[in-house]
C-alpha cells in the first residue's frame, strides 16, 4: 500500500473566498504578492479572462483561469456530424478501414456521395502545426455533414446518416484547434513553491499497481489537500492489466514500472524541490553466480507491451507508439508484491523467491501469489528454457534494474522520490519543445489518429517546473462547450505562458482531474463522470508530530 496518511485536510471555503479576481482583456490581474502574469496565448487578444487564487496550504496556491465565454462567445462555433470515409476506388488503399481522415480524392468522392443522398456534405483539408520533431503540413481530408446550433440536431443527423449507410460523430468546431477561436477555456493551476511548501509531493497509485481508483479516492484516502491524476496507465484488459503504468513508475525511489525507451519522466521529491523532466531507458537482469539474463518487463503481463518502446524482437516496433500495445511472445518479466494479489496467469513458468531471493517453486503454468516480501520472475517461449536452466530449487536470484537517463547516466532514486510516465515534452529550457515524433505519437499509417490525439483540442493534465523552482501542476477542460481544450501546441503554449522552464503532458482525455479536499473541482469529460486512474499526484499537508 502506498504511503496511506491518517486524517483529512480540512475543507476551504468556496473557491474565491480568499481570492484575487481579475478582468482585463490583455493580462490577468493577480495578488499583489505574486509577478505580473501575461494572459493566456488562447484566442484572439482582445478576450476576457479571468484568475481567481486561492491559498490551500503554506507554499501551496491554486489559480483558475476562465478565459474567454459570456460576452465574448464564439457564434462561428457550431456542432456538425464527421464521416468516416471508406478507402475510395481512387484511394491508394481502397480496402482500407473507414477513417476520419483519409487523401483528398477518397473524401471528395465520399462528398459527391452524400451530396447525391440528399445530405449538406463538404471535404476540408486538415493542416497542423510543425513541432520540434514533426514537420507539420497536410495530415489529410475529413468529410462533415451539415452546420447545426446544438448536439441533439448533429446527433439526430449523425441518425439520419447511419441509416443512409454511413457512419460518424457529432462534433463541436470549437474542438478543432483553430486560433481564432473565442473560447471558452478553464484552466486550473496548481502551485507548489518549496521556499514555503513543509508539506510533502507524493506518487500514489493505490493498494497495487494491477487496478484503477479515482485520483478523489487517491486523495481521500492520504488525507491530500490537492491531487491531480497522473502517468499513462494500461486501460484494455486485452493490453494487460488495467492500472498497469504504461511506461516508468517509480515510487518511494523503487522502480516497479519499467520506461518506455527514451521517454520522458516526471522526476519529483517529497519536498517540492528540484522537480525536473528527463528522458529514461533501463536495464534490468535475473543472475545466479556468473550467469544472468536480461529482463524484459517489471510487473506487466508478459507479452504485452503497452505504448511499445520495448525490446528488440517486439512487434510492430522497439520504438515508442502512443496507444498501442506491442507484443512479444519471449519474455522474462519480474514481478514485486506492489503487482497484486497475484501474477498474471498463463503458458510459461515462473520461479518464485521468497524474501531472501531464494528459489522456492518452479510453477508451470505460471501465475499466482507471492510469499511475503518475495518475488518472481515469469518467462514465456524461448525464454522458458533459459529460465529454466538458470533457476532451480535453493538457488538465490538476484534481480538488478538501473534507471538511465538521456546522457547514459544512472538514475538512483532515493525513498523519497517519484518518477511518473509522461510525453510528449512540451517545454525544454523555457523554450517550446513539443515532441510527438520522437515519443510515439506520430503514426505514420494512421493520421487520423494524430488528428484526433494531438492535433485536436482535448482535456489534458500538464506539469512542469518554473524558473524559481516551483512545481507547476495544470488541468484543462475540454470536450464541452463550456471549456474548449487544448491542442498539444496549445498545452506547451500554455505551459510557457505560465512561465514554466521544463514541461510535460500527462495523461489527459477522460483521465484529466483535479481534486481539492477530497472534491473533483474541474469538469471530467467521462459520460460515466470521474474517471479510475493507474496512478495520482497528491499535494499533501505537513505531518504533525505528537
Amino acid at each position: 500500500m502506498k504511503k496511506r496518511l491518517c486524517g483529512a485536510a480540512a475543507v476551504l471555503g468556496t473557491l474565491g473566498v480568499l481570492a484575487t479576481t481579475g478582468s482585463l482583456p490583455a493580462q490577468a490581474s493577480t495578488p499583489a504578492a505574486q509577478p505580473t502574469r501575461h494572459a493566456l496565448p488562447l484566442g484572439p487578444a482582445d478576450l476576457t479572462e479571468t484568475r481567481t487564487t486561492t491559498p490551500l496550504q503554506p507554499g501551496v496556491t491554486l489559480t483558475r483561469i476562465v478565459r474567454g465565454g459570456g460576452e465574448t462567445t464564439d457564434s462561428a462555433l457550431h456542432w456538425t456530424v464527421e464521416v468516416s470515409i471508406p478507402g475510395g476506388e481512387s484511394s491508394p488503399d481502397p480496402d482500407a478501414p473507414p477513417t476520419v481522415l483519409k487523401d483528398r480524392s477518397s473524401a471528395e468522392e465520399l462528398t459527391a456521395e452524400l451530396r447525391t443522398k440528399g445530405f449538406q456534405a463538404r471535404a476540408e483539408q486538415v493542416s497542423t502545426p510543425r513541432t520540434a520533431d514533426y514537420a507539420g503540413g497536410t495530415l489529410g481530408w475529413r468529410v462533415r455533414v451539415g452546420t447545426f446550433a446544438s448536439q441533439s440536431a448533429a446527433t439526430a443527423e449523425r441518425t439520419r446518416l447511419r441509416s443512409a449507410g454511413h457512419t460518424g460523430s457529432a462534433v463541436y468546431t470549437g474542438w478543432d484547434g483553430d486560433t481564432d477561436a473565442r473560447g471558452p477555456w478553464h484552466i486550473d493551476v496548481l502551485t507548489i513553491d518549496p521556499r514555503k511548501f513543509r508539506g510533502r509531493l507524493d506518487a500514489s497509485y493505490g493498494p497495487d499497481l494491477e487496478n484503477r481508483e479515482t485520483t478523489s479516492d487517491l486523495s481521500i484516502t492520504a488525507g491530500a489537500s490537492a491531487a491531480v491524476n497522473a502517468g499513462f496507465f494500461v486501460l484494455d484488459p486485452k493490453a494487460g492489466a488495467p492500472g498497469d503504468p504504461a511506461g516508468v513508475g517509480v515510487y518511494d525511489g523503487r522502480l516497479l514500472s519499467e520506461p518506455v525507451a527514451g521517454r520522458p519522466g516526471l522526476v519529483l521529491h517529497d519536498n517540492g524541490r528540484r522537480t525536473e523532466v528527463t528522458r529514461l531507458t533501463w536495464q534490468g537482469r535475473v543472475s545466479t553466480g556468473a550467469t544472468s539474463l536480461p529482463l524484459n518487463g517489471i510487473n506487466r503481463v508478459p507479452g504485452l507491451i503497452r505504448n511499445c518502446g520495448g525490446t528488440a524482437g517486439d512487434a510492430p516496433t522497439s520504438l515508442p507508439l502512443h496507444d498501442v500495445t506491442c507484443t512479444n511472445p519471449d519474455e522474462l518479466v519480474t514481478f514485486t508484491p506492489e503487482y497484486g494479489s497475484s501474477t498474471p496467469t498463463g503458458e510459461g513458468v515462473e520461479a518464485v523467491l521468497d524474501a531472501h531471493d531464494r528459489v522456492i517453486e518452479l510453477r508451470s503454468p505460471r501465475g499466482g501469489t507471492l510469499p511475503p516480501g518475495g518475488s518472481s520472475v515469469q518467462a514465456t517461449g524461448r525464454r522458458v528454457a533459459d529460465l529454466t536452466a538458470l533457476a532451480h530449487i535453493g538457488d538465490r536470484l538476484r534481480i538488478s534494474t538501473t534507471l538511465l537517463d538521456e546522457r547514459g547516466h544512472r538514475v538512483s532514486p532515493t525513498p523519497k522520490t517519484d518518477i511518473l510516465n509522461a510525453g510528449p515534452e512540451l517545454v525544454r529550457d523555457g523554450r517550446l519543445h513539443v515532441t510527438p515524433a520522437t515519443d510515439g505519437m506520430v503514426h505514420p499509417d494512421d493520421p487520423s489518429w494524430y488528428y484526433g490525439w494531438v492535433h485536436k483540442r482535448n482535456p489534458r493534465t500538464l506539469a512542469g517546473v518554473d524558473a524559481a523552482g516551483r512545481t507547476v501542476l495544470v488541468t484543462a477542460d475540454g470536450r464541452s462547450t463550456e471549456s474548449l481544450g487544448l491542442s498539444i501546441g496549445e498545452s506547451a503554449e500554455v505551459a510557457k505562458s505560465l512561465g514554466l522552464r521544463d514541461a510535460v503532458n500527462l495523461d489527459g482525455g477522460g483521465s484529466t482531474t483535479m481534486v481539492t479536499d477530497g472534491t473533483v473541482i474541474n469538469d471530467p469529460s467521462d459520460a460515466a463522470g470521474e474517471r479510475p486512474v493507474g496512478d495520482a499526484l497528491l499535494i499533501l499537508p505537513r505531518r504533525h508530530t505528537h
